[in-house]
């Protein structure tokens, strides 16, 4: 009989311990993300200014700043991490125009506000590049202990659901962007 407690107890334990450890994966998921949503928030307040800073060198800023702000709305809405990581890409390409206009204008790379805010881009960046790696760690991992047996067990019990990673959803957000000053 004490055997059968001792072992009843071991396996509640076991259940209890399984049960927490995906609560804090699923957790740590939540807050990669969050980390990353702050990230791309920052981004997109940065943006308006550098486009500001770029207009009186840019035919087409009215066109980019418009985009952004498209974005942005866009952004406040959207509700999935693939949805947020669709924007990030359409947002990612608006910035290599405005970059791409930087380099045709030797007066703007030397304006110290842009040169400003091209650094503080660059680092929250360099934030979010760091931020999407641990976001796909934690989701890798989470998702992972999802599958694994017991824990697939007791995930299945208490609706654990897997979480998205966040990737290129297209062949278009891979490739550089071309800017055509033609127009």
């Amino acid at each position: 009989m004490i055997l059968l407690i001792i072992i009843l107890l071991v396996v509640i334990v076991a259940i209890i311990a399984m049960y927490n450890g995906l609560v804090q994966a699923k957790l740590k998921t939540e807050n990669a993300w969050s980390q990353i949503d702050v990230q791309l928030q920052r981004r997109f307040d940065l943006i308006p200014n550098l486009v500001e800073a770029v207009k009186g060198y840019m035919k087409h800023e009215e066109e980019v700043l418009t985009k952004v702000t498209e974005l942005r709305t866009s952004w406040a809405s959207a509700s999935s991490v693939s949805e947020k990581a669709e924007l990030d890409n359409q947002l990612s390409g608006t910035l290599k125009t405005i970059m791409a206009v930087s380099e045709n204008y030797p007066d703007l790379k030397a304006n110290q506000n842009f040169t400003q805010l091209q650094e503080e881009l660059r680092s929250t960046e360099n934030k979010i590049s760091y931020s999407r790696q641990f976001y796909n760690d934690s989701v890798t991992m989470y998702n992972t202990k999802l599958q694994v047996f017991p824990t697939n067990i007791i995930a299945g019990m208490f609706n654990f659901s897997a979480a998205d990673l966040f990737k290129t959803s297209t062949e278009e957000a891979r490739q550089n962007v071309k800017v055509d000053f033609s127009k």
